[in-house]
């Protein structure tokens, strides 16, 4: 068995690897916004068990839930990592996802505390640095690696009671940090002001089904099954039906903000033999005054020089220090279709994750407020 040395090693170089091969190269999907949905847990690991609710079946029938709500759109596509009562290994969960080149990752568990009157929501991604209380979480969901037959094999030399094995790993979702929290923060934000239900937040944690993902990826608890209360709620099939539409809202809303409207994300393969210039069509301006859009190419704790050579051959990148992350971005001009056709040719260069970002007066604001600004 490799040393966790070694395994630190190992990870560190592919974090590296990925960061200057920035995202998975675009794939033909069909034009379809892909959705990866996970109900968490299943047969022998039942998750969290109370007054005769399961977390395992509650996780399940709102999963299936939230993707009969997406299917009716034609422009998603829906794969589940399972839709019965069955026991699933985690590395398989995050094979799915990955091997189906998903544009996002839902997680769907139930929360349980010793405290019977804890209640409320909370959504995760992953977490650079994790408080203690969040290593305990994650910790819990963790250790379902234990009940599988052959975990060492799967995940030699990790650890779900150490901290430290956590360092290494987040460096493979650094890149889709932003874009997770935004879908986090959509799906709290229904919960909240949509179902009144208790926010405890977008929280960081790290949970391994989150970080072996290569695309953005949140791990929502519905609330708490160890509440007698909430448990009868998600337990009923009219809490479930609201949970879930609540989960496919915010991840229409997360599409429509990224890729600006159905129909409108085209996956461009990356061909190395294929000159691929930064000349956009011409097209009518678009002027928002006093906003500057930006495109967003990566996030990470890689302190990387902004020149061409280390970005594709893409010119224009800037470079900014937020918190434990550095962020680059491709552009600067407040002409909102200049910007969409630079967000095309980043695309296009292999940065299949990049989205639009906006400021006003030097502070980032959601493309929605920047579009609700009156064109020039």
């Amino acid at each position: 068995m490799k040393t966790k040395q070694q395994f630190f090693l190992v990870y560190l170089l592919l974090g590296l690897t990925f960061f200057f091969n920035i995202s998975v190269l675009a794939q033909d999907k069909g034009k379809k916004f892909v959705v990866v949905l996970d109900a968490g847990h299943g047969g022998k690991d039942t998750g969290t068990t109370k007054y005769g609710f399961k977390e395992k079946s509650i996780a399940l029938n709102v999963v299936l839930k939230v993707g009969e709500l997406l299917e009716q759109d034609k422009d998603i596509k829906i794969i589940y990592t399972r839709k019965t009562d069955v026991f699933l290994e985690l590395y398989e969960r995050a094979a799915i996802a990955n091997k189906a080149d998903a544009d996002v990752f839902v997680s769907v568990h139930c929360n349980g505390a010793v405290n019977t009157q804890a209640y409320g929501t909370e959504t995760y991604a992953l977490a650079l640095r994790a408080s203690k209380k969040n290593f305990e979480i994650a910790k819990k969901e963790n250790e379902v690696i234990f009940l599988e037959d052959n975990y060492e094999a799967h995940y030699e030399g990790f650890d779900p009671n150490s901290p430290e094995t956590l360092i290494g790993i987040t460096l493979m979702q650094e890149e889709y940090l932003d874009q997770s929290i935004s879908l986090a923060s959509y799906i709290q934000s229904n919960y909240t002001d949509v179902l009144k239900r208790r926010n405890r937040g977008v929280q960081q944690a790290g949970f391994w089904v989150l970080h072996n993902t290569y695309m953005p990826s949140v791990l929502t608890e519905i609330g708490f099954v160890s509440n007698k209360a909430e448990g009868e709620f998600l337990n009923s099939k009219n809490g479930q039906t609201q949970i879930a539409k609540q989960i496919a809202n915010a991840i229409l809303k997360y599409k429509k903000e990224v890729f600006h409207g159905f129909g409108e994300m085209v996956s461009i393969p990356n061909h190395e033999d294929v000159e691929i210039t930064e000349t956009a069509p011409s097209q009518p301006e678009a002027i928002y005054p006093n906003i500057v859009f930006k495109v967003q190419i990566a996030a990470s704790s890689n302190n990387i020089e902004p020149k061409p050579y280390n970005f594709k051959g893409l010119s224009d990148i800037s470079r900014e220090k937020m918190g434990a992350l550095y962020k680059y971005y491709y552009g600067y001009t407040s002409d909102y279709n200049k910007i969409k056709s630079m967000l095309e040719t980043a695309k296009a260069k292999g940065y299949a994750s990049a989205f639009l970002v906006a400021f006003k007066d030097g502070e980032q604001i959601t493309m929605e407020q920047a579009l609700k600004t009156s064109l020039n």
